[in-house]
């Protein structure tokens, strides 16, 4: 089976998040069986530690005042023209708070051997808004992006 740790990431979530990313049942019992599934023991490994790493993040409280965003090398390696939109697209929306905006980055930078589409990233982004306390409206909204529910730019 070619799968890859965002392929894990989204059985996780279309099986198992509903409410909260911190409500997962026991972690042991679903890494058995994703392995039962087909999965790789490290793309299991590797998608646990992306959530235990997303979950550190919650302590991370937003700036009021509204901050500019300069791409380092990397990131503008990573996440193309059209991810980089959709990202400041979401944030002028009001749909990213400047904190889950890094947190977003943070989070598609550590998929290492993943290329970043813009539909990658918009899963990426719900399941940060999932994790994070106080975004069900955020939440709710980028939900309608994802499942084309309304367009993701207007004109």
């Amino acid at each position: 089976m070619k799968e890859n740790i965002f392929d894990v990431l989204m059985y996780l979530f279309e099986n198992y998040m509903e409410d909260e990313m911190d409500l997962l049942p026991d972690s042991d019992v679903i890494r058995t069986e994703l392995l039962a599934a087909g999965f790789e023991s490290y793309e299991v490994n590797k998608a646990f530690d992306w959530l235990d790493s997303l979950s550190l993040q919650r302590a991370i409280r937003p700036t009021v005042a509204p901050a500019f965003r300069i791409f380092c090398p990397q990131e503008i390696a990573k996440l193309d023209m059209e991810c980089r939109n959709l990202i400041m697209f979401l944030e002028n929306s009001g749909i990213l708070n400047t904190s889950n905006r890094e947190i977003v980055i943070d989070r598609a930078m550590a998929l290492e051997h993943e290329e970043i589409s813009v539909e990658k990233l918009k899963w990426i982004v719900l399941m940060i808004l999932l994790s994070q306390p106080d975004e069900e409206i955020a939440f709710s909204r980028m939900e309608d992006i994802v499942y084309n529910l309304v367009p993701a730019y207007l004109h």
